[in-house]
């Protein structure tokens, strides 16, 4: 598959190498000890392909993890348990999720309008995102249905997360917002990608709808919190 350069171009900044250059490649990054998108440090963050997978971790930790690697075999799968001890986050979590973008979202109609995350309208979850967010309110009280958020991890790869209120679901408001907004994303020059845990089947059915398909990649890595 020959990828589009932004999405090159974000995978090679956000991990600090792509393509893979076997099964597992394990690359030392200064971005791991730097705050993400949200002002937290994200610790380990891994991208497979059908190809082979880059896992980005603090440059102190490479030799570490690569070892850790040798012993899983290569496998994502077989190391996660182990990760967050070996990035110097003992007692934190490991996950595995679905990793998606698109070229061509869903000519499905917009539903919402762009603006300032910290208008009053705009929830506590959605605020985190900064910037301008992406709502649909309720067109006679103004109350908020539905909305996205953009994390912008870098200038190449933009991340949307959507969450709707429960009045509001089964209305087809977060396929329609997430496309919306992965064509804004397309605009900006940037790549939407979307992510979500592999048992989250209502996620995933948002994320075909608004043409951001498996392609059978998988994101993991280690969480900025505490297991449990």
């Amino acid at each position: 598959m020959i990828l589009d350069r932004r999405l090159r171009h974000h995978l090679t900044v956000w991990l600090g190498r792509w393509p893979a250059n076997g099964p597992l490649d394990v690359v030392g990054s200064a971005r791991r000890a730097e705050p993400g998108w949200d002002g937290r440090i994200h610790p380990a963050i891994g991208v497979r392909a059908p190809s082979g997978a880059v896992l980005s971790v603090p440059l102190d930790r490479a030799d570490d993890v690569r070892e850790l690697a040798k012993r899983a075999n290569g496998s994502p799968d077989a190391l996660l348990a182990e990760l967050p001890a070996a990035v110097g986050f003992p007692g934190h979590g490991a996950y595995q999720a679905v990793f998606r973008w698109t070229l061509n979202p869903a000519p499905l109609p917009d539903a919402g309008s762009w603006i300032s995350a910290d208008d009053p309208v705009v929830p506590d979850w959605l605020r985190v995102f900064g910037g301008e967010v992406l709502v649909a309110l309720d067109p006679e009280t103004g109350a908020y249905l539905a909305g996205v958020g953009i994390k912008r991890h870098d200038a190449y790869g933009h991340e949307l997360s959507v969450g709707t209120a429960p009045a509001a679901r089964g209305r087809g408001l977060a396929r329609r917002l997430v496309a919306q907004a992965a064509r804004r994303v397309l605009d900006d020059g940037a790549v939407p990608t979307y992510q979500h845990s592999l048992s989250n089947v209502a996620s995933a059915k948002v994320a075909d709808a608004a043409g951001l398909y498996d392609k059978g990649w998988r994101s993991f890595g280690v969480t900025d919190e505490p297991a449990g």
